[in-house]
């Protein structure tokens, strides 16, 4: 028989977007600057990890951006699961010359952009980015089979995967997340969960 034959085993993946960091509070766009987390950032990963809402997972891992990565420590910590593991596929969107702007700022530079949807040169491009998660997930299914993983990552990132199968853009709050099952490079959405209540919703990445 040709081809390849599909599995039978599972992933199921917690998508958790990280916690506060600087620039949220700031209302810069991060793209793939490492700022840390806020205080807020930090004791909400705590209260997270305590909320009981995680659950049981067979691993944890992240993207190696500070405010991602501590955020995942934190929550290995509180379920007992470690060490996390990290991968740079899990990244945020490069946002190119918007990095560190603000709304403001990026609307004096780039008249009309942010609305209309158009992006700048530089800013990675939509199938890009879906390309390098779904390589990451891959790599997850390949070593985790019908295991549970905790993923803590960004909301670009989350949110290139609830597009891809059609679902409408709402904003994500942090340390909100994604449940989805991944088998053969092919995604099914699960529910959205919020780990902390009022949580923060910031404006930019």
């Amino acid at each position: 028989m040709n081809g390849r034959v599909p599995s039978t085993l599972v992933t199921s993946l917690l998508l958790v977007r990280h916690g506060q960091s600087e620039w949220n509070a700031a209302g810069r766009w991060q793209g793939r600057a490492d700022p840390p987390l806020t205080d807020l950032g930090r004791d909400n990963a705590v209260l997270a990890g305590r909320s009981g809402h995680l659950g049981v997972f067979d691993a944890v891992v992240s993207s190696p951006l500070e405010r991602a990565l501590d955020t995942a420590v934190t929550l290995a910590d509180a379920i007992g699961v470690g060490p996390v593991l990290t991968d740079a596929d899990l990244m945020e969107r490069d946002a190119g010359p918007w990095q560190g702007l603000t709304r403001v700022e990026i609307e004096e530079g780039w008249p009309g952009m942010l609305d209309s949807g158009r992006r700048p040169d530089g800013h990675e491009r939509d199938d890009a980015l879906l390309t390098r998660v779904t390589a990451s997930l891959s790599r997850l299914e390949a070593r985790s089979g019908d295991g549970t993983v905790l993923v803590v990552t960004h909301a670009g990132v989350i949110y290139s995967l609830e597009a891809s199968c059609g679902e409408p853009w709402v904003r994500l709050s942090n340390l909100g997340g994604r449940w989805l099952e991944f088998r053969d490079g092919r995604v099914s959405l699960g529910p959205r969960v919020e780990l902390v209540e009022d949580a923060p919703v910031p404006d930019l990445l």
